[in-house]
Parts: structure tokens; C-alpha cells; sequence
């Protein structure tokens, strides 16, 4: 350069080196006009090295990006083969400490990328870079240059990216991206712009913190994806995770930019899945005109061209600008009714054919859809609602694009998506619950593999289905792995193979994979893992939930949950103390489902954990005890429930808990509807083998608890055997407990369940020990609103036996004519003696019962029963301790029966036997109004003064 060029150049006052700048430019076109290059490029290097590099001189460096530009837009086209020199220098002060070296490194920049345009592209990534780190600057008027030149690149890359070929030295390409942009001839392509070698440096820049850096990111990332065959798409993979990230930035503007970027390319996603599903039906329709031998020729082929009609709107209605492109590709029916020629055949080949040329914009884009949901899936971790949601969205979104890539991802997905069932968020719970229902949606549609076998054996053709008839997102999981075809395939489907050999049988490219396309199976193993970690969560609707997957995978698979199922057993027990009534009931039904498919072991030893864990939590017992039993008597056989408790409980080591357990199972029996038809088979057990040992199972099991055993034999309807427990009552210390149990007795003997019972003291001939049952038990009972209750039913009915014996005219003396329990039968009405019926009690010993050993083994069970009381209670004075291990305070029997009362059961034992006349007495007498004292009837209950009571009734009588 001319000296006087130079010192201008270097002058500290902005309009000289502007004026140098100017003289600079003259210089350089005269030279070029010249054809002096040698010279150009000495003054290049000057501007390069004596200037822009000059780090102490800041005057001279602004001069020598002044001078650069200038340089720059002298060259004009001509400027390329000096770029590589002339950018170097002027990226490097875009990092100047100095902001005015930055600003006008900047415009320098600016004048040289709009002079060379295109020729910019090659060096992209580091314009890029530093314009990534200008954008957060302090200095605002750097930023305002650094504006200004982003939208300069922005423009040269929305009108050159795809097209541009640089003419001075190429950039070298990797072997993938020559494949990439190979043409079908085989010339390779280049371009200036290179997706490939940015998208690292992209991945690098998304991780930033700034928020205006961030903002920068999205615009561009926004102006790449809109550049029509860029396909940005294909590289999501490497920078998503960074867009997730930037949802968690405290701006607004970020957050909300990022969202709308998010959005677009899951729509473009979709968009790519539609048009490859098109293509690929495209396809089908074509081998089905080519390769159909069955068809005839002269009948009109009206199946295919309506589907072909299908395709096409399909095809239109996701590209709506091609419309009139694809306008000309119709059926060859103009109207309806009109018939088709003998030649439709070949037109509707035809038509395939050229929808299949037609190229559609997506259907050669390949998207990473697995690598973009483990991305996605990683971020349903995050706190953030935004993040949340936004994964929730894609995720449900995939369940159209491509469902098939989310079967491996299943158990990550439950420990991921159940615990946001019970979020904080609404939105959160909304997006959750909708991808919670399309996953359990899919994996009840999809098939095993032992389904795709079968489907596989026959020896016919497989038939292609119809797409109409096909659900959606079935439909586009089987296509979604068809994207891409062999090229040798694909040239077959789309000219149509003529030759005569290969005419029976199709092509093995679609319609394998459209029909018996093999899936990936799901990993029952560690989808039943990570159900069952959910049961430790706080939330009740993560815990339902979970037990309702647990449920439908083992109505789906139960050989393959219940092989996985055995480590989840005692977690299944353990949730049965859940304090919710919706978890329990799922649990419940998830057991009771394991059961239908396991064999009797199995059930034997649920029933045995599941009374371990009743005697281990009586509190539970108490609050889910009923519950439980119902739940599973209503999913399961209740009398094989009945049976494996009953042997369970028969010899139990713990008599308070057997006797606690047999009472639940007595009420249990007694009142819910789940279970009536055990109730009738009781009923009626004398009228089949079946019910008798039915009833003597339960008979050794329920003797644990007398009340229970007599409420069972009530219900059997064995009368005679309910009134020798009775008579038993008489050895057996009445605690309170028994004496409630009595009280609920006979508000169940005023139920709907025991209507029959009633009906029959209608008939005292037929069912004597009824009567005695029903009198025992009034004897048992204190004064109280029970015994009222009983007596009034008693008393309805106490005189209809005298409606069965013929009235003989009263006797003089007579009072009224009332009977009397006199003996002579002339001379007073004779009460029916019940005599004269056979005895029950012999048909079931001729039936098989032993009624003896029952009666044996209910007073075992009554001994063990008050001999581990009496332990407890002797261990518990030792101890100073009232309260037993149960919790539960025992009552003294002493103070129920009074101070004297074992003297008077010890009197009763003395006492003259009460004959058939004090027994006719005691009957006739609670049947009119009996003379027993007032003082009488308001004593305590002891079984001495039962008996004193009853002689002096028939003394008086």
C-alpha cells in the first residue's frame, strides 16, 4: 500500500481511516483492472498482519478492518480466493477486549459477507461461533452490529444453503455425507453449506447459559428447520436434549420461543410419519394390481380403486399444495354406477404407478425416533413443570408416529410417568394420565409372540389387510419400520414385476412387514419391577395405578407375570394395609387374578400368608378384614375360599385369633351378598355328598368360636345339633364377648337371610329342636333388648301348636279353658310333645356325619380355648400387666356371672335334673305371660339360677 494510505489507516479519528479506506479501494480496483494479483495479495497480507493482528495498536487494528472491507468490495466476485485470508483476522477481533474493536469487526464482516454471498457458507460454523458469543455482549452497540450481521447470514443461508456450490475450493466431505448427497447418477454434489459439520458445533453451543445466546440458538434453529431440504429433523437427536434444558430458563421469552420450536418439529414429525404410512400403502396398492393372479380380468375391479382413492386424499389432505399435481391421478370410475371396461386392470396399474413416481416432500427424511424418546424419556425426571409437560406431549405423541420404538422403553416410562399421576401440576396430571392410558391402550392391542407364531403357521398366503379397516396407530407402528427399502425392492414394487415365476407368490418387501412384522416383546421382568417400586409411593393414585397395570399384564400374560410375580408376593400382602379402599380393592382383584391361574398349592399358600398377616396385624383385621373377604369372594370361588381358611384355622396355634377370624367368616357368610350361593348350598346341604362334607369342614373350623358354630348350624339348618352345643353352653365360662356375639346373633336371626328360619316355626311338628335352639339361646341371654326381641318373635308363635291338636271341651274348673301342662290328655289340652317327627338328627348320622366326634371336637376346641385364656391371664397378673398381647382388655368372667356365680354353677350341678314336665312348662310358660317375680327378672344371669327358675315354674304350675 501507498504510505499515505497506511498513515491514514492507522489515524485515531474515524473519518481519516475512512478516507484511507476509500484511497484503499481505488488502489485495489485500479490493480485489479491491472491484472496485477501478486500485488493484491501483498496488500491483503499487509492489511492482515501490519494491521488487523496489531494487538497493541488498536487505531491501526480498526483501520485494518476497515480496510479489509474495503478490500473486499473492491474485489467483488473476484474476492473468494482471498477469503481465507481475510476472515481469519477478522473473527479474531470479534473477541477484542476493546468494544469498538468488536463493533466494527462486525461491520467489517458485514460488508464482506454481503459481497460474497454465497462464498460465506464455507465458513459458517466460525462466523457462527462468534456471532453465538456476541449476542450476549454487553456493550449495545455491539450487539446492534452483531444484529445486523445475523440477519445478513440468515439471509445468505434461507436463499444458498441447499443449492450454493463454492467455486473456489470445495470443502473435502466424509464418506456419509457423499452418500447423503450422491445423485442417481453417481456425480457427487457438493455445497458450500454443511449440515453435518455444524450440527457438532450446535450440540457444543446448546448447552449454554445465557439467555440471549439461548434465544439466538432458536432463531437459528428455527431457520434451518424452515430451509425446505435441509432436513434438520434428521439431526434432532444431538441438540433436543439442549432445547429441553432451555425450558428451565427464568426468561419468558426463552421459554416460550423454545415451546413453539418444540412443537414445530413434533408436528414435522408426524407430518414425515403420515407421508412415509402414504408412501408405503402406495406401495401395496401397487403389488396388489401387479401381483394379484386370482383376480379375473373381466370382472371390474371396484376394490382396489376406492382404497387407491383413499390413499390419494390421504395423500392430499397432508400436502395440501399438491393438490393439483395429483388432481390427474384418479380412479377411472367418473360417476357413480358407471361400469369399467375390461382394461381397468391396467389402468389402475398405472395410476399406482405413477403415484408412486410422484415424489412427496418427507418420505426419504430419516428421523432417529429411538434416540429421540431416550432423550425425551430423560427428562420426565425433571422438576420443572414445562419440562414435564412438554416430554408428556412428545411421548403421547409418538403413540402416532411410531409406537413400536416405545415397547423397550415401557418399565422406564412406569417409573416415570405413575408418579406424575399424582403431581402437584394439573397439567402435569392431564399429560400423564393421557400417556398413561395410550400405553396401556397399546400394550392390550399388540400381540405376543406366541399370537404372531400362530399367525405365522398356516401354510396360505398371508392376507393383506384392509388399511380402511386397520386401527390408526396400529397401522402406522407396522409401516413405521418399512421407511426405508432395499433399492432393488423398491425399483420391483414401482415398475411391477412381469415375469411368470414370480407371479404366485408376492414380494417379501411390504407385506410381510405389514402383517406378521415381528414387534419387540415386552420385558415383563422388569415391567413388574418397577410396578411394584411404585407401591412405596405416597400418592394413592400412583399406587392404584400401578396395581391396575399390574392387573391387565396379568390378564394379558399370566404365565409370564406370575413366573415374575413370585419376588412381588409379599409386597402384594403388604399393600393389602393400605389406607386406601381403591388401592386395596385393585390389590385384591390383582391376587385373586394370580389365583385363577395358579394351582392349589399356590392358593393354599396365599390363604396361609394372608392369615399370617391377619394374626400379625390385627388392626388390620378389624378395619380391612370384612373388606377383604368380600373382594375375594367375589373374584374367586367363595367356597374354595372357605374351605383352605377352615383347614388353616382348624388347628391353629393361636385359639384368640382363630376364634377372632372364624367370627369374620361367620358374619361374612351370614350377611354379604357375595355370598349367597354358599349360603343356599349350606341350606341345602343335606341333599347332596358335596354339602355335607362342606358343612363339616366348616363345622371342626368354626368350633374355634361357639356362637359361630352354633350360627352355622342354624343356617345349615342341623337344629338338633345347635341345641346339644347348647346344652354344652352349661360347662362353658360366658364372657362378654360370647354374650355380644349372642346379642348380634339374634339381630341376624331377624335378618332376610334367616326369613326361612321363621317361616318355619310354623311348623313345630316338623322342626322341634328349633324351638328348644331358639329357647336355649333366650335362656343364654341377660335381660336386655336382644332378649326382648326373641322372646316377642317367641311368643307370636307359642301357641300354634295347639292348632294341630283337635280342642276338647274345657272341664269345669278350668280357667278360661286354658291348657295346662297336666299329663291326663281327657281331661286337660295336651301341648304337642314333638315326638312324634323323625329325628333329624338320624338321618345325617345315616347321611354319614358323625355328629358325636363334632361334638367332641367343638368341646376340645372350647377347652384349648379357656385353657390359653387362663395362661394369658396368669402370665399377665405375674407380670403386673392387664392388657394381653392382643390389645384388648379381657373381661373377668366373676364380675359378668356376680360374686356368687361359681357357687351357683356349682349349686346347678347339685340340683335335681329338670324333668319332661319342668320342660313342658318352661315352653307353655314363656308362651303366655310366666309368673316369674319381678326381682327374678331383673337379676344377673347365672346358669344355677336358669335351673331354679325353671323348677319352681313347675312347681307352681
Amino acid at each position: 500500500m501507498d504510505a499515505n494510505v497506511q498513515k491514514l489507516l492507522t489515524d485515531k479519528l474515524y473519518e481519516k481511516r475512512r478516507t484511507g479506506a476509500l484511497e484503499l479501494e481505488k488502489l485495489i480496483r485500479d490493480t485489479v483492472n491491472a491484472g496485477n494479483n501478486d500485488r493484491i495479495h501483498k496488500i491483503v497480507d499487509q492489511l492482515c498482519h501490519d494491521f488487523a493482528y496489531a494487538v497493541h495498536q488498536p487505531y491501526a487494528r480498526n483501520g485494518g478492518l476497515i480496510g479489509l472491507a474495503a478490500a473486499s468490495i473492491a474485489l467483488g466476485p473476484d474476492v473468494a480466493p482471498y477469503l481465507k485470508q481475510v476472515i481469519p483476522p477478522v473473527l479474531a477481533c470479534f473477541n477484542d477486549q476493546d468494544a469498538r474493536v468488536r463493533y466494527y469487526a462486525c461491520e467489517s464482516m458485514y460488508n464482506i459477507a454481503k459481497t460474497c454471498k454465497g462464498e460465506i457458507l464455507p465458513y459458517f460454523n466460525e462466523v457462527f461461533d462468534a456471532m453465538a458469543k456476541l449476542a450476549a455482549d454487553n456493550e449495545l452497540s455491539v450487539k446492534n452490529g452483531a444484529e445486523l450481521l445475523d440477519r445478513l447470514i440468515k439471509d445468505i443461508v434461507s436463499e444458498s444453503a441447499t443449492t450454493y456450490v463454492s467455486i473456489v475450493h470445495p470443502p473435502e466431505r466424509s464418506v456419509e455425507e457423499r452418500e447423503n448427497v450422491e445423485g442417481k447418477d453417481g456425480v457427487f454434489l457438493p455445497t458450500a453449506f454443511s449440515l453435518p459439520r455444524f450440527i457438532p458445533l450446535l450440540t457444543e453451543r446448546v448447552n449454554v447459559l445465557n439467555p440471549y445466546t439461548r434465544t439466538f440458538l432458536v432463531q437459528w434453529i428455527s431457520i434451518l428447520d424452515s430451509i425446505p431440504d435441509l432436513e434438520l429433523v434428521s439431526y434432532l437427536p444431538s441438540f433436543l436434549g439442549g432445547l429441553f434444558r432451555f425450558l428451565n430458563d427464568p426468561s419468558e421469552d426463552v421459554v416460550t420461543q423454545t415451546q413453539e420450536l418444540l412443537e414445530k418439529f413434533l408436528s414435522e414429525i408426524k407430518q414425515i410419519a403420515r407421508v412415509k404410512k402414504v408412501v408405503a400403502e402406495n406401495k401395496l396398492l401397487s403389488q396388489e394390481a401387479d401381483h394379484d393372479p386370482s383376480r379375473p380380468q373381466s370382472q371390474p375391479q371396484s376394490g382396489p380403486r376406492p382404497d387407491h382413492a383413499t390413499q390419494q386424499d390421504a395423500a392430499d389432505d397432508i400436502l395440501a399444495h399438491e393438490v393439483d399435481q395429483h388432481a390427474h391421478i384418479q380412479s377411472p370410475v367418473e360417476a357413480e354406477g358407471e361400469e369399467v371396461t375390461s382394461d381397468s386392470d391396467a389402468v389402475v396399474s398405472h395410476a399406482a404407478e405413477e403415484l408412486e413416481d410422484d415424489f412427496m416432500p418427507g418420505q426419504d427424511v430419516f428421523v432417529n425416533h429411538p434416540r429421540i424418546l431416550e432423550v425425551v424419556i430423560a427428562f420426565l425426571r425433571d422438576p420443572s413443570e414445562h419440562v414435564q409437560v412438554t416430554a408428556l406431549r412428545w411421548i403421547d405423541g409418538f403413540f402416532d408416529i411410531s409406537p413400536d420404538d416405545i415397547m423397550p422403553h415401557v418399565p422406564e416410562l412406569l417409573n416415570q410417568v405413575l408418579p406424575a399421576l399424582s403431581s402437584d401440576s394439573l397439567q402435569v396430571c392431564k399429560a400423564a394420565t393421557r400417556v398413561n392410558e395410550a400405553l396401556m391402550s397399546y400394550i392390550i392391542e399388540i400381540k405376543d409372540e406366541e399370537e404372531l407364531k400362530k399367525a405365522s403357521d398356516p401354510t396360505p398366503l398371508p392376507v393383506v389387510p384392509d388399511i380402511k379397516d386397520t386401527p390408526h396407530r396400529r397401522v402406522g407402528s407396522d409401516l413405521a419400520g418399512a421407511e426405508k427399502a432395499p433399492p432393488q425392492e423398491e425399483s420391483t414394487i414401482a415398475t411391477g414385476s412381469k415375469q411368470p415365476s414370480r407371479q404366485p407368490s408376492p414380494p417379501k418387501s411390504t407385506e410381510v412387514d405389514l402383517t406378521l412384522k415381528p414387534r419387540v416383546s415386552l420385558d415383563y421382568d422388569e415391567a413388574v419391577n418397577a410396578l411394584t417400586q411404585q407401591f412405596l409411593n405416597q400418592n394413592e393414585a400412583t399406587r392404584a395405578a400401578s396395581l391396575s397395570w399390574l392387573l391387565m399384564l396379568q390378564k394379558k400374560a399370566p404365565r409370564k407375570v406370575l413366573a415374575a410375580h413370585d419376588t412381588t408376593f409379599p409386597a402384594l400382602l403388604n399393600t393389602l394395609a393400605d389406607t386406601s379402599d381403591t388401592v386395596v380393592t385393585r390389590d385384591l382383584q390383582l391376587l385373586c387374578q394370580i389365583s385363577k391361574y395358579s394351582s392349589d398349592t399356590y392358593f393354599s399358600f396365599f390363604m396361609v400368608k394372608l392369615l399370617e398377616l391377619f394374626a400379625s396385624d390385627r388392626r388390620l383385621l378389624e378395619t380391612r378384614g370384612n373388606l377383604i373377604i368380600r373382594q375375594l369372594c367375589l373374584n374367586l370361588d367363595p367356597e374354595r375360599i372357605y374351605r383352605n381358611m377352615a383347614g388353616c384355622l382348624e388347628n391353629h396355634s393361636d385359639p384368640e385369633f382363630a376364634s377372632t377370624m372364624v367370627q369374620n367368616l361367620n358374619n361374612n357368610l351370614i350377611t354379604a351378598p357375595e355370598l349367597i350361593h354358599l349360603r343356599k348350598k349350606l341350606r341345602y346341604t343335606w341333599d347332596s355328598r358335596e354339602g355335607q362334607t362342606l358343612f363339616v369342614v366348616l363345622f371342626r373350623a368354626w368350633c374355634q368360636n361357639a356362637i359361630s358354630t352354633v350360627a352355622l348350624c342354624l343356617l345349615a339348618q342341623a337344629y338338633e345339633q345347635a341345641y346339644n352345643l347348647l346344652s354344652i353352653f352349661a360347662d362353658i365360662e360366658v364372657n362378654v364377648n360370647m354374650l355380644i356375639q349372642l346379642d348380634k346373633l339374634v339381630q341376624l336371626l331377624e335378618s332376610p337371610v334367616f326369613t326361612f328360619l321363621r317361616l318355619q316355626l310354623l311348623e313345630p311338628d316338623r322342626h322341634p329342636h328349633l324351638y328348644k335352639t331358639l329357647y336355649g339361646i333366650l335362656m343364654l341371654l341377660p335381660q336386655s333388648a336382644a332378649f326382648a326381641a326373641l322372646k316377642n318373635r317367641l311368643n307370636s308363635v307359642s301357641a300354634i301348636g295347639y292348632l294341630h291338636v283337635p280342642q276338647p271341651p274345657p272341664m269345669r274348673g278350668s280357667i278360661g279353658g286354658a291348657a295346662t301342662t297336666g299329663a291326663a290328655p281327657s281331661t286337660t289340652p295336651t301341648a304337642p310333645t314333638f315326638e312324634r317327627a323323625p329325628s333329624r338328627l338320624k338321618t345325617k348320622d345315616e347321611g354319614g356325619i358323625r355328629w358325636s366326634d363334632l361334638l367332641g371336637r367343638f368341646r376340645e376346641a372350647q377347652e384349648k380355648g379357656r385353657r390359653a385364656s387362663r395362661q394369658a391371664v396368669s402370665s399377665e397378673e405375674e407380670q403386673g400387666d392387664t392388657t394381653p398381647p392382643g390389645g384388648h382388655a379381657v373381661a373377668e368372667p366373676r364380675r359378668l356371672l356376680g360374686p356368687t356365680t361359681a357357687d351357683q354353677l356349682q349349686r346347678s350341678k347339685t340340683s335335681p335334673a329338670i324333668g319332661p314336665e319342668g320342660q313342658r312348662g318352661s315352653v307353655g310358660g314363656v308362651g303366655r305371660e310366666s309368673p316369674v317375680p319381678e326381682k327374678e327378672k331383673k337379676s344377673r344371669f347365672s346358669a344355677g339360677r336358669f335351673g331354679k327358675v325353671v323348677g319352681v315354674r313347675g312347681q307352681k304350675r
